[in-house]
């Protein structure tokens, strides 16, 4: 199927990866005031809507789920490399990390205040993106949020462009076309954050952060 094959090239890719990757991105946050402003945010919407636990996927080496469990977050994470997981598991001993599959989470229906993707959703091919967004809905309870970040295609009348990643082929989202497949998954947008690209970056895309809501009462 192609999603297997998608997933099984991306696992080897990132195992392949893994130490290297962690050592590029253990100290990504303390350079982004940015990205601490908005999952500090994140973390008081899922602390207002009624806490519970927050599931980091795509979680990578865990260094975004340590900063979740510093921000008061009962939070764990989910990669589908193991060796990311055993990396994260070295490296945060204290907290909890599972070898998963975004598609097919093994967590219970309802249960976790907050799901957080940070660009882990851009190796998914388009139209498996779907079945992953369906879990993310299933696994929210009522009121939850999900934040899900992600690079922008640049042309809305082609909403999904092939990039070349540095570890594995993946894909940009036109920042309106991916709202509305939130929204036909039963997650409504709540905010948006548009980072422009820098002169320093290697690569000159738009980066995109949605913060999406299930609604009180959806199942």
């Amino acid at each position: 199927m192609v999603e297997h094959d998608a997933l099984s090239a991306t696992r080897e890719a990132y195992d392949a990866a893994a130490p290297t990757y962690a050592e590029l991105f253990r100290d990504t946050l303390r350079d982004s005031p940015l990205d601490r402003a908005i999952l500090g945010a994140f973390a008081e919407v899922v602390r207002a809507s009624g806490d519970g636990q927050v599931a980091d996927l795509g979680c990578g080496p865990g260094h975004i789920t340590a900063h979740l469990d510093e921000l008061g977050m009962a939070a764990f994470g989910v990669d589908a490399s193991p060796a990311m997981i055993k990396l994260a598991r070295q490296a945060y001993p204290d907290l909890r990390f599972d070898v998963g599959s975004m598609a097919a989470l093994n967590i219970a229906d309802g249960v976790l205040g907050g799901v957080l993707s940070r660009w882990s959703i851009i190796h998914t091919p388009p139209q498996e993106l779907p079945v992953i967004l369906a879990e993310f809905h299933r696994v929210l309870a009522p009121g939850g949020h999900l934040l899900v970040g992600f690079s922008a295609s640049d042309d809305p009348s082609h909403p999904t462009q092939v990039f070349d990643h540095t570890v594995a082929p993946a894909y940009r989202w036109w920042p309106d076309h991916l709202a509305a497949m939130l929204r036909k998954s039963g997650l409504a947008e709540v905010a948006r954050m548009i980072r422009e690209p820098q002169p320093t970056d290697r690569r000159q895309f738009q980066e995109i952060q949605l913060l999406a809501r299930k609604a009180q009462g959806d199942s």
